[in-house]
């Protein structure tokens, strides 16, 4: 039994639909299990920006440092697209990553049995696909120096910049050898050495880190192979380590396996205590969805995955984890179902039933 702090975030669009699913079930596991959950909220994304002028308020990172662990929603939304703007959502997303020092981002892509008949991908090449992907967080082009407009004889330019060191590409083939070791114990790590400086100097530290993990099976693979690999064979990978950008553009593929992208999770993570925990931010994949919100359907899925994920990474309870996980997978097995993942003739949940229906095994 414990008390832990948790710091709600729910920003734009169906943020707030799904982090209230995701707090609902906190409560129910504090009852089930004796925990006491201590929820504190605050406006991130486009909503502080409305409200502040800014994406995230200091005071904000701050009661983040004070918690536990952070459950965000989503931010964005047309309301904020100006590409002009100084001031944008993601902003606010970067900015906590940063503060926080949540370097490495897990995103599991694993295909729920009795979903496999909504990917678009065959049955057969989805059998047994179960991968972590670990995503850099808080280097490479979208944190790198120089990143600015210029006018170059006469004309518009632009230019970004992708920058890593040694110590936060050795941090990140660490962690992937060491959950491999718990897993299915491969690791492959994704670059383009052919091309990119920056991805020559990924290769050469991973390789660096490999020999303390002789146990684990390790595999080199170009970015623009792994994104076709990914369609090709999914079940032959385990843990994928991939820089930022990469990483942001293989999860996003990855989610499709699944045949939508609202059933699936993510947790973002830096140094972690001996005992394998720490402050992490956890957050479905989905985005804000603007095109939805309001509406009470989107999938709480992701959500209450990413709720099981927090309960696991960040407070140690892995009894809890799993509980809340089997009875998201209950739920899916027993035919229950929101309008993103229904076929044809069958009923549709709002978000809330969803929600309440997993809930309801959980008991």
């Amino acid at each position: 039994m414990g008390t832990y702090k948790i710091l709600v975030l729910p920003g734009d669009g169906i943020g707030p639909e799904v982090t209230a699913e995701g707090v609902r079930a906190l409560e129910a596991i504090g009852t089930k299990y004796g925990h006491s959950f201590q929820f504190s909220e605050d406006l991130v994304g486009g909503a502080a920006i409305d409200a502040y002028g800014t994406a995230l308020r200091p005071e904000t990172l701050e009661a983040a440092k004070a918690s536990a662990a952070v459950l965000w929603g989503a931010v964005g939304g047309p309301k904020w697209d100006d590409p002009r703007a100084k001031v944008r959502p993601e902003q606010g997303l970067l900015a906590i990553r940063a503060g926080l020092g949540l370097w490495a981002n897990l995103r599991p892509t694993k295909v729920d049995q009795a979903l496999i008949g909504n990917s678009t991908l065959k049955a057969d090449v989805l059998q047994g696909v179960d991968i972590m992907i670990i995503r850099e967080l808080t280097g490479g082009i979208y944190f790198g120096k120089p990143q600015e407009r210029r006018t170059v004889n006469g004309e518009r330019a632009a230019v970004d910049t992708m920058y890593y060191t040694e110590t936060e590409i050795a941090r990140m083939a660490h962690l992937g050898f060491q959950l491999a070791r718990n897993r299915k114990k491969k690791v492959t790590s994704v670059d383009k050495a052919n091309v990119l400086e920056s991805s020559r100097l990924w290769r050469e530290v991973v390789a660096e880190v490999r020999p303390e993990y002789p146990d684990v099976e390790f595999e080199n693979v170009l970015v623009d192979a792994m994104s076709m690999h990914l369609i090709r064979r999914p079940g032959t990978f385990d843990v994928v380590i991939a820089e930022n950008m990469f990483g942001d553009i293989l999860t996003d593929e990855a989610s499709m396996l699944s045949g939508s992208l609202g059933m699936t999770p993510s947790a973002s993570l830096g140094s972690l205590r001996p005992d394998g925990t720490g402050l992490g931010m956890y957050e479905p994949i989905h985005g804000s969805a603007p095109d939805i919100a309001g509406k009470g359907i989107a999938n709480p899925v992701g959500m209450l995955r990413c709720t099981a994920m927090l309960l696991r990474h960040s407070l140690g309870l892995e009894a809890e984890a799993q509980a809340l996980e089997a009875a998201v997978t209950s739920a899916i097995d027993a035919g229950l179902r929101t309008a993103d993942i229904a076929n044809p003739g069958e009923r549709v949940l709002s978000t809330g039933e969803m929600g309440a229906a997993i809930l309801e095994r959980l008991a």
